[in-house]
């Protein structure tokens, strides 16, 4: 019998610790969070660019991780400004009211930047060009609820070469947000909304941004470069005083003709600069260094600006995302040695993809096109007039929306609703239109599915238009030359999910993620509230 009771308590023992240890592992959060955002990065950039790819970047987040094979954006349009909201909201354009990068004002009849705000003033540089801050963003993101969540004790910092890469991300509450000023000045900047100076090691680093304008010339042999197309083909943008568009590139010297600085921008080295600028963040503000979780925002914009001059199908694009793999690797390594193996949870994920230049594509027989914006607009003003015998009933046509002239119609005594409608009828027959939309249909009616509803999930009813319109798949407004992006189509929706780390599931799956979901998945596992105006889901199979 004693036998049998020393038996029993050394088993109640063993379990209370068992117990224990497994409470305490799960409240165990991770001392850094670090979310990125790749700029215009398709989910085949992963795939495709497979065999380039090391162990320690790209592939130790798929490999160690947790991969979203088949992660989308719930919206349109898909632009930079909404989609860095929508990753760290967790929820969509209809809520937080990033509609676009730029949008009309219906109250001051003016264009609108996302981040623009005339109550503050740049810091670091003199121009009236960089007053930004996240006040156009009417949410909050998962970095404001973690500062919520600690009473200001988790630091957290945004860090991109775009300001709304920077300022969106880190949200209202942020201790810092830098992002790049090229030009002639070729330094990292913010505004009086965080800080009234630019602290020392952000000034020390700016004395070293010059060494990044140097030649670019392919990070390995450029006939290995066989999942791109040639180097020299008709469908790139050259460099302004450049007639090629092939390698190698001396930057410094075609920077007098490309804004400077400005152009390390549209070049992996802008990646590379912000890796490096990153890692001074985490290390000169001491992130991940307390009990309390911070949170780094960094988003690599020149994938970008490559992505726009050079196309989806280039060397350029290629070569840009073997560079970046290696940026992960050393950002990885210095996580590791200075946060801990263990410490830490990232997660990648894109705000956008991209279309291949359509004249590439019409060169293989896949249907793509040009939409004609000043056509269309002589076009609509025709119809109207010919049927409302009025003119100036367009106030403005932007991000495939039209706005009407309500002065106009009430001076006339016409019907809003009724011009909605009848516009909708019309432009559906228009060349390369393929859907249209009225304001009442976006604000009565609830689209479930299809692009019905990504359309009314990008639709703000203070903000958008009174038509909002779909071009037909890879037809687009822009040069033709180049890449961009906007649509509700998968090239533009399916961008890559991964995460790693503290908390993490190492596995992959096939189940339609969404970007709302990215913040309350995160919120979960920091086991602070989600964002106020989230809608989005955990991903139960991430978390550990």
């Amino acid at each position: 019998m004693k036998n049998i009771v020393t038996f029993l308590f050394i088993a109640l023992v063993f379990s209370c610790k068992a117990q224990n240890l497994a409470f305490k592992k799960e409240v165990e959060k991770p001392k850094l969070v670090i979310g990125i955002v790749v700029d215009q990065m398709r989910y085949d950039y992963l795939t495709r660019f497979e065999t380039k790819y090391t162990e320690k970047g790209f592939k130790r987040f798929i490999n160690e991780g947790y991969n979203c094979k088949n992660h989308h954006f719930n919206y349109v349009p898909t632009y930079t400004g909404p989609g860095h909201a929508s990753v760290f909201t967790g929820t969509s354009p209809m809520n937080h009211g990033i509609i676009s990068n730029y949008w009309y004002d219906k109250f001051t009849e003016k264009s609108v930047y996302c981040a623009s705000d005339s109550t503050v003033q740049a810091v670091g540089v003199v121009t009236e060009k960089e007053r930004m801050s996240p006040r156009r963003m009417k949410t909050t993101s998962v970095t404001d609820q973690l500062r919520l969540h600690t009473q200001n004790k988790s630091k957290v910092i945004g860090v991109s070469l775009k300001d709304r890469g920077a300022i969106l991300p880190a949200g209202h509450s942020a201790n810092a947000a830098y992002w790049f000023r090229g030009k002639k000045d070729g330094k990292f900047i913010t505004s009086t909304y965080y800080r009234n100076d630019l602290p020392k090691w952000v000034q020390k680093f700016n004395t070293t941004t010059k060494l990044y304008l140097k030649e670019w010339q392919t990070l390995l042999p450029i006939t290995t470069y066989t999942e791109s197309g040639p180097d020299d083909n008709n469908f790139e943008e050259a460099f302004d005083g450049n007639t090629s568009v092939t390698f190698p590139y001396d930057l410094k010297k075609l920077s007098k003709e490309n804004g400077g600085y400005d152009i390390l921008k549209a070049t992996p080295y802008g990646n590379e600069m912000t890796t490096d600028f990153a890692i001074e963040a985490i290390k000169n503000e001491n992130l991940g260094e307390d009990n309390h979780t911070d949170f780094l925002t960094l988003s690599y914009s020149s994938t970008d600006y490559v992505g726009h001059q050079f196309g989806v199908n280039s060397v350029e694009v290629e070569d840009t995302y073997i560079r970046l793999d290696k940026d992960l690797e050393r950002l990885f390594d210095y996580l590791d040695a200075h946060v801990g193996k263990d410490a830490y949870t990232m997660f990648l994920t894109a705000d956008h993809g991209a279309v291949n230049v359509p004249n590439y594509l019409k060169s293989q027989h896949i249907p793509a096109g040009y939409f004609n914006k000043k056509a269309f607009k002589k076009n609509v003003e025709s119809v109207l007039k010919q049927q409302f015998k009025v003119d100036g009933l367009v106030k403005n046509i932007s991000n495939n929306q039209l706005f009407l002239n309500r002065e106009v119609i009430k001076t006339n005594n016409l019907n809003l609703n009724t011009i909605q409608e009848f516009l909708v009828q019309e432009i559906i027959l228009f060349k390369h239109i393929d859907k249209a939309y009225s304001a009442k249909t976006l604000s009565t009616t609830q689209f479930v599915s299809g692009v019905g509803a990504l359309v009314q999930n990008g639709f703000h009813q203070k903000h958008s238009g009174d038509v909002v319109f779909v071009l037909e798949p890879a037809v687009i407004s822009y040069p033709e030359k180049g890449s961009t992006h906007g649509s509700s189509f998968s090239y533009d929706t399916h961008v890559p999910l991964l995460f790693y780390g503290a908390g993490i599931q190492n596995g992959t799956t096939l189940d339609r993620t969404e970007v709302i979901d990215i913040a309350p998945t995160i919120s979960s596992l920091l086991g602070i509230s989600f964002p106020n105006g989230c809608t989005g889901e955990p991903i139960k199979a991430v978390l550990n």
